[in-house]
């Protein structure tokens, strides 16, 4: 029953939903190949910042120890070789080897001539002929090395190719070239992932799709949680209109009602309502459970931001507009209420706390800056005031809070509504001072219910043409009763 289809539809997400770590190139080009990795995938899609970083090995850790010491015998031995009379190039001649094939891939296809060159400089037979010879200039090909690096890297990557000229001694500059083209690598496959992720998309969308498929062809009840959702986003929207029209609409009225109920829109209240989720007592609809995660974590963030907002629309309102323009004052309180609501979700902590404490250091922020411009500082009536309104943001009915609450869903709501325009809606009044961190959040969950979207909308579509075409059934019936 329930529970089975649970733990398979969780061994299913599990690959999905773990959290990001670091990606190795391979894994990325494969990826890039065909959607081997289903995680891997849907991560680079839905996360806009995602970013190819530098496996570091924990500090003191026992792989980074034997790292360490591995890579320090080989650097000696390098060295010792170059050191004999006349000197050994076994070593150094690898090492040329693994820098040629670094740059021929970093080669695209148009590259013939740049190609030839390497191949040519590079040739490693030649190479080992003139050692062999006593006729190797080492220096000369490393000279070649570096410039062919500064002609491909990245304009990010110029400084880092400037240094390498400084170094003189042969060991410490084939260790410097290493690491930049480590980090050339990375750059590499940090614009390779930016070309594939349109394409990637659509790959990614259509495998789990196909994958969501099958599993509902075993486990045909795998879409009960998306019904109850979807249906109550329908009588969310229904209760809406139910309100807006007039009481005694004619016929064609409440029809209209019912019919203007369109599948996007009962699809963007649905989207809404996983921002309000009971994460503890409700199981989360089945076609987003793979981003639960990532939905709760917007919810947090919302959730703070809502606390944020308040507070710092009752600071401005009592400051006054001659404080709220000074230039530094809003971003100065902005930073006190940050500080002071991190980590409001933990048990721990204790919101009437903070907020006393806020409305000290609000109120100390105020007075010091009123001072300085040569205004009256606030009496300590108008302090207590504005202490008691900060207090008061903890109350579930704060009226302020309701306020600043449903102009933050309308805007995310405008956002959805219009998520093939590339603007963004205008930010609803009261909502300044939050503006940028809306809209950062904002992207990110558009980003993540428009795939979503791509993904699942031939089953949204099934399950909602039966839920609206009963609604519509019904409001028929009952305007033909009155």
């Amino acid at each position: 029953g329930l529970l089975g289809k649970k733990e398979s539809m969780e061994k299913l997400i599990c690959v999905a939903a773990s959290p990001p770590r670091p990606v190795s190139i391979e894994e990325l080009m494969e990826t890039a190949k065909g959607v081997t990795n289903m995680a891997l995938a849907h991560e680079i899609v839905v996360n806009g910042d995602f970013q190819i970083k530098p496996a570091e090995l924990p500090e003191h850790s026992l792989e980074k120890k034997v790292r360490d010491i591995v890579h320090k015998a080989f650097w000696d031995c390098l060295e010792a070789q170059l050191k004999e009379d006349p000197p050994t190039y076994d070593h150094a001649i690898k090492l040329l080897g693994e820098i040629k094939e670094n740059l021929l891939s970093f080669l695209l296809p148009g590259h013939t001539r740049l190609r030839s060159q390497i191949m040519e400089v590079l040739d490693l037979d030649l190479i080992k002929q003139e050692a062999e010879n006593g006729a190797l200039d080492i220096s000369k090909l490393v000279e070649f090395v570096i410039g062919m690096m500064g002609t491909l890297c990245a304009p990010a990557r110029d400084e880092e190719i400037k240094k390498l000229k400084d170094i003189h001694e042969i060991v410490p500059l084939f260790r410097a070239i290493f690491s930049v083209l480590d980090l050339m690598k990375m750059d590499m496959a940090n614009f390779a992932v930016s070309s594939i992720r349109p394409k990637l998309m659509q790959q990614s969308a259509e495998y789990e799709r196909k994958k969501f498929q099958e599993f509902l062809e075993k486990q045909p009840n795998s879409l009960d949680f998306v019904t109850r959702w979807l249906q109550e986003a329908a009588d969310d929207l229904a209760k809406l209109r139910c309100k807006m029209l007039p009481p005694h609409c004619s016929d064609d009225g409440a029809t209209g009602g019912a019919s203007a109920l369109c599948s996007t829109a009962v699809q963007n209240q649905a989207y809404l309502k996983l921002l309000k989720w009971d994460h503890v007592n409700r199981p989360f609809p089945e076609t987003v459970l793979m981003d639960q995660t990532r939905f709760q974590e917007i919810q947090l963030e919302l959730e703070q931001l809502l606390l944020t907002g308040t507070v710092l629309l009752v600071t401005f309102s009592a400051a006054g507009s001659a404080l709220v323009d000074m230039p530094g004052f809003a971003e100065k309180i902005k930073t006190i209420v940050k500080v002071l609501l991190t980590g409001m979700h933990l048990p721990s902590f204790n919101l009437k706390e903070s907020l006393a404490t806020i409305g000290e250091k609000v109120c100390a922020e105020v007075n010091s800056c009123l001072s300085q411009h040569g205004f009256t500082p606030f009496s300590p009536e108008r302090e207590t005031v504005l202490k008691g309104q900060i207090q008061a943001v903890a109350s579930p009915d704060n009226a302020i809070c309701k306020l600043i609450d449903s102009r933050i869903q309308k805007f995310l709501e405008n956002y959805l509504a219009s998520s093939h325009q590339k603007s963004l809606p205008a930010i609803p009044g009261g909502l300044g001072p939050i503006q940028r961190e809306l809209e950062e959040i904002a992207v990110k969950y558009v980003r993540l219910v428009n795939y979503n979207k791509m993904v699942f909308s031939p089953y949204y579509d099934a399950v909602l043409g039966k839920i609206l075409t009963k609604e519509e059934s019904q409001l028929v019936g009952k305007s033909e009763e009155s």
